[in-house]
């Protein structure tokens, strides 16, 4: 294929892509779904799966092998700006003080985990049929219960919002769970991948110090080199967008380097990245980075279709499905209503929580990705998993309305109105120093406007 040709089906199958994914990302949300939901049904549809089954070739047309390495080159990209904002807008601060995020962020983190390592070892047969064969080693057991423990944050919020939970305490503690939750994950997702490298020992512990001295001077040495020139005199906050951009990228190739894949090095990035004063995310900085992650975003939902192969699932497929679906749902919901309620929360409010912790979505996603890239899944396990992403994530909305329906608030008063929901009245935050609402009782909560 020339290049004019590459750069023709390139520039088609972008627009396919962005065109499809908007637009079935509009209809779930008009169906009161997460727009990742029809964002990733679009990268399906497109795949294989369904315009595979399009006679006369559409498929290999539109989406033909020369371009697949441009597409996934662009889809790691979006995937690099994606996590360093995540990365960027982690606080680890907010476990200060606050035993209930902490006992929620433990449990949903452990119980899931244990949960996802007890059905592989009491169905090892079915795990093994399902990843074509490969080993049922220590190392595929940890993934399994990775995946299984997986909060999706972006989505989460989406999802929060969407239903009016913003300024409720399930939200909020859901919510810095969640981000608590993704950041015990990711190192042991490392681990996972450091573990099935092939290799000699000694190579694997060379990987091991390199990891460690790149961390090193990450924190202690370029940290301090980006405090002082974000808060050098006449700094201009628009030079610090490409100075991220660079970091981003730079970090993300290093940790590909060590067998780690990029998200690794944009996650730290992001989190090592200077914020202001005050401790929050600069929005001037974060917003054209998520803005320009979103836009890319669809790409990386597309070579998430195209991998699901659907017609290549047997029926023994569907029983594992059932189980791998039970586990996760049963195990989320219970951590976090659970671990809720043992600190005295509300039982409404801690089966709210349970539920919102049980959304994957797109952070399942990219961990499935990672792991069908190291060889760790092959594709029947890996289409199963999307499945069961899909389906923990759109169950959300549905429960969460059983649990807690929408009331109308009456009309406010030309001086009662108020811009968001951090000024409604029950509104809590866990920087908030006084008492929740309804704290340690089983009193309903406060209405929510």
């Amino acid at each position: 294929m020339s290049t004019d040709s590459t750069i023709t089906h390139v520039a088609a199958a972008l627009a396919m892509v962005i065109a499809a994914s908007s637009a079935l990302g509009a209809a779930a949300r008009k169906l009161g779904q997460p727009a990742v939901i029809g964002q990733l049904f679009a990268g399906i549809a497109l795949g294989p799966s369904l315009l595979g089954l399009v006679p006369g070739r559409v498929y290999e047309t539109l989406f033909p092998d020369q371009i697949q390495p441009i597409l996934t080159s662009l889809a790691q990209v979006a995937l690099v700006l994606f996590l360093f904002a995540v990365g960027y807008e982690l606080d680890l601060g907010l476990l200060r003080n606050q035993r209930a995020v902490t006992a929620v962020s433990l449990g949903g983190f452990v119980i899931p985990m244990l949960m996802g390592a007890g059905i592989v070892l009491l169905f090892p047969g079915g795990f093994a049929s399902a990843n074509d064969g490969r080993p049922i080693d220590a190392t595929f057991v940890l993934y399994v219960a990775i995946a299984l423990s997986i909060t999706a944050v972006p989505v989460l919020a989406s999802i929060i919002r969407d239903q009016g939970l913003a300024g409720s305490r399930s939200g909020v503690v859901a919510m810095a769970a969640a981000g608590v939750i993704d950041a015990l994950s990711w190192p042991v997702l490392a681990v996972v991948l450091l573990g099935g490298a092939h290799g000699s020992a000694r190579a694997w512990t060379i990987r091991i110090a390199l990891l460690v001295l790149f961390v090193l001077v990450t924190v202690f040495a370029l940290r301090p080199l980006l405090v002082w020139w974000m808060r050098r005199p006449g700094s201009v906050m628009a030079n610090q967008v490409p100075v991220a951009v660079t970091f981003a990228l730079g970090s993300a190739w290093v940790t590909n380097a060590l067998g780690l894949r990029v998200i690794f090095g944009a996650l730290l990035a992001g989190i090592v990245m200077p914020r202001q004063p005050d401790g929050h995310p600069d929005s001037q900085l974060l917003r054209p980075l998520q803005e320009t992650g979103g836009l890319l975003l669809p790409v990386f939902f597309t070579i998430s279709g195209i991998a699901v192969k659907l017609g290549g699932l047997r029926a023994s497929d569907l029983l594992l499905l059932a189980v791998i679906c039970a586990a996760a749902a049963v195990s989320k919901v219970a951590a976090g209503a659970l671990s809720a309620r043992g600190t005295r929360m509300a039982w409404r409010d801690s089966l709210l929580i349970g539920v919102l912790l049980n959304t994957r979505g797109l952070t399942e996603l990219i961990v499935l990705n990672v792991g069908l890239q190291a060889g760790v899944i092959g594709p029947r396990l890996y289409s199963l998993l999307v499945v069961m992403a899909l389906l923990t994530t759109a169950a959300s909305g549905p429960l969460i309305r059983l649990l807690r329906p929408p009331a109308a608030p009456p009309p406010p008063g030309p001086a009662e109105a108020r811009t968001g929901a951090e000024n409604a009245p029950g509104a809590w935050s866990l920087r908030d120093p006084g008492q929740a609402p309804n704290a340690g009782t089983d009193a309903e909560p406060a209405p929510h406007p």
